[in-house]
């Protein structure tokens, strides 16, 4: 499963532009970005990421993130605004993608999660593609839970229970179902949104999808448990989990944010952290008294240097994102628009 690391390993795909292709900044629309993104093609230029990660061979600084709306007299709860920046080496691009997630915009009809991304060209630094953002996210933070229960998971076909039922939920699925057969979902959410999101689990996949009234109903028989929230306290008591249970914590990225209980870590084989320096300080790991000495690199799943050892195992990832992925996701993206003709080239 491990990707070379020669010098052209961080490409997606070894097809440039063509020549002929007038010079210009591509334009790309969520509508733009659908047409080329697949998440099946997506999962093994994720992995590569998280390879290169693992072994150094990228540039990502430092993640500021800040409240945004704070004092605006139409906010009750400010959001967050993030700004990433990476580069994959030997990727034709870099990236800077500008992200913002606020808790309130279910109630105004409009997705918690909204990110905006530039690609500059690695080899001149001239403007390559301005795209929306928010799919992209979704997309590539889908397939670290599909990247997990490929690898992490118990054999057999997948049972997810989600606590969550919101975007996030169903690109997890989404990504689950693109890499291993997924034999039923349980959906939870307080609010009735998980209704829907089974619904529309079931008509997409056509997978046995089900709201269920209760994080305890969610968690019974799951071989993987995937959290997507936006929670400040555990979403569900660690000793519900099932012996063997693969838990994919997708949600919390600063300290003050917890979707894991003590007793989950506790009972927890293994932790694996997409970014361990980021996620120790997440409330997860922090406030269960763990420390980034005591979580395991994601990357080394994918290099066979870690992993399951038993089936009784519960064994957890923890994930805050990283802009890796999304430099990896927007060169896939970016190129096969080029090829295809998708979007709007502009001049600058």
């Amino acid at each position: 499963m491990t990707p070379d690391d020669g010098t052209d390993a961080g490409r997606i795909d070894d097809d440039r532009i063509d020549p002929e292709e007038p010079d210009g900044v591509r334009i790309l629309s969520d509508a733009d970005v659908e047409t080329v993104l697949s998440v099946a093609d997506l999962l093994p230029a994720i992995e590569t990421a998280f390879v290169k990660q693992g072994r150094g061979a990228v540039e990502r600084p430092e993640r500021p993130h800040f409240p945004v709306g704070t004092g605006h007299r139409a906010l009750e709860e400010p959001g967050t605004g993030l700004v990433m920046p990476a580069y994959v080496h030997g990727a034709d691009t870099f990236v800077t993608k500008v992200a913002s997630v606020h808790p309130g915009n279910p109630a105004r009809g409009l997705p918690t999660i909204n990110a905006e991304i530039v690609a500059c060209d690695a080899a001149t630094g001239l403007p390559r593609a301005f795209l929306a953002g928010t799919r992209i996210t979704n997309a590539r933070t889908g397939c670290i839970g599909g990247l997990a229960a490929r690898d992490l998971a118990v054999d057999g076909p997948i049972r997810l229970g989600l606590i969550g039922a919101g975007a996030q939920a169903r690109w997890q699925t989404r990504a689950v179902a693109a890499a291993r057969e997924l034999d039923r979902v349980r959906v939870y959410s307080p609010s009735d949104s998980r209704v829907a999101c089974a619904a529309d689990l079931r008509e997409e996949l056509g997978v046995d999808a089900e709201p269920v009234d209760s994080p305890a109903a969610a968690l019974a028989d799951a071989t993987v448990v995937v959290t997507a929230t936006t929670s400040h306290e555990p979403v569900f008591p660690g000793d519900a989990l099932e012996p063997g249970t693969l838990v994919v914590a997708v949600g919390a990225y600063e300290a003050e944010m917890r979707e894991l209980d003590a007793e989950t870590m506790r009972r927890a084989a293994r932790v694996f952290a997409d970014v361990p320096g980021e996620v120790a300080a997440v409330g997860d790991v922090a406030d269960a008294g763990l420390a980034e000495a005591d979580l395991v690199a994601l990357s080394a799943v994918f290099e066979d240097e870690a992993g399951r050892e038993g089936d009784d195992e519960v064994l957890v990832v923890d994930s805050v994102g990283s802009a890796v992925l999304d430099a990896a996701a927007t060169e896939l993206v970016v190129e096969r628009a080029e090829r295809a003709g998708v979007g709007t080239t502009v001049g600058l």
